[in-house]
């Protein structure tokens, strides 16, 4: 098989003669990923002094800040600052077909793997920027008419990109919007299945048009959306914190029902240094997530600085699912 027909079969639960991976050389990596190129006729509204540290703007026109070297820091003064503003806002050109041309040079240099095209978010990453957290979480409540009409021109853009990403010849596409503190979602799920779900409809009927899966990242404890995410249609949870709702609950709840890809988990394992703790997980996975004919991707975190990992424990990780990589034919 090929890399491409491993990741189809594991999606699908067809059945994939191994595992599918993401992994680090030189490990297996299945898949290959890009984004949009850079708007050639963007240019920041704003320079900043060295006396005001790290700081930069997006072409959303949010302004970022960061204390160390490592992360991606966070907004710290959003676009629509005022949502008098709304009217008169531009969104970025994700849009334009031409932003997508390098894209298709990449997944043209590696014809036998799974091609994915990164989105810029989902409405409620995109939008929880455009106001800064903090006023955004408030914002539901306070103005939901605006919140709504936002939304609407974000999901609008959002399906353009999908439509892009098809006409390259995406496999898939991919998001990262992180909806969970450790314990709960960061709204009621009752005020997701309202206010954001819909969102999800939409976006994720549009790539089964376009005949593309949609692929998400999520970090914190999402377990109460779940069944609902399946339900839109999101075909790969990726999830670096497995231990903070169990293998086992994962495996038996929803296993058969979505992909999940992940890392062993980054905050209760990995950070361990502990070798036969880090391989066992790594099994665990292998051989519960994956015992429906597919539904494992063996991942990696590719930031150890912030984690404090040291980069000979993820290879313990990447040993191990190599090693296990056909134990998810065997039940646990």
């Amino acid at each position: 098989m090929t890399p491409r027909e491993i990741v189809l079969r594991t999606i699908t639960f067809a059945r994939p003669e191994r595992i599918a991976m993401g992994l680090p050389d030189p490990y297996p990596k299945d898949f290959v990923s890009a984004g949009t190129s850079a708007d050639p006729n963007w240019k920041p509204s704003r320079t900043f002094s060295p006396e005001q540290g790290a700081m930069w703007e997006d072409e959303w026109g949010n302004v970022w800040a960061r204390l160390d070297n490592f992360s991606k820091g966070e907004v710290v003064e959003g676009a629509l600052s005022d949502w008098s503003q709304l009217d008169d806002y531009r969104m970025p050109t994700y849009d334009d077909p031409s932003r997508y041309q390098a894209a298709r040079a990449t997944f043209a240099e590696h014809p036998g793997r799974f091609k994915i095209g990164g989105l810029p978010g989902f409405p409620f990453a995109i939008m929880r920027y455009l106001r800064r957290m903090e006023v955004f979480l408030a914002d539901l409540i306070l103005h939901p008419r605006e919140v709504r009409c936002l939304a609407d021109r974000v999901t609008a853009l959002l399906v353009r990109c999908i439509e892009n990403w098809a006409a390259v010849g995406a496999d898939g596409v991919m998001f990262a919007e992180d909806w969970g503190t450790q314990d709960r979602l960061l709204v009621s799920p009752a005020m997701w299945r309202e206010l954001f779900k819909p969102d999800f409809q939409v976006l994720c009927s549009a790539a089964r048009r376009c005949k593309i899966t949609v692929w998400m990242h999520s970090c914190g404890y999402i377990y109460d959306i779940i069944s609902d995410l399946i339900e839109c249609g999101i075909s790969v949870l990726q999830l670096d914190q497995p231990g903070l709702f169990g293998v086992d609950r994962l495996a038996s709840e929803f296993g058969g029902r979505v992909t999940f890809w992940c890392p062993v988990d980054i905050q209760r394992v990995l950070p361990t240094g502990d070798a036969e703790r880090i391989e066992a997980f790594a099994r665990d996975m292998v051989v519960k997530l994956g015992a429906n004919g597919g539904g494992f991707i063996a991942g990696y975190y590719g930031g150890n600085e912030a984690i404090g990992v040291r980069p000979e424990w993820q290879d313990i990780a990447c040993r191990a699912f190599v090693k296990y990589a056909s134990f998810h034919q065997q039940q646990a």
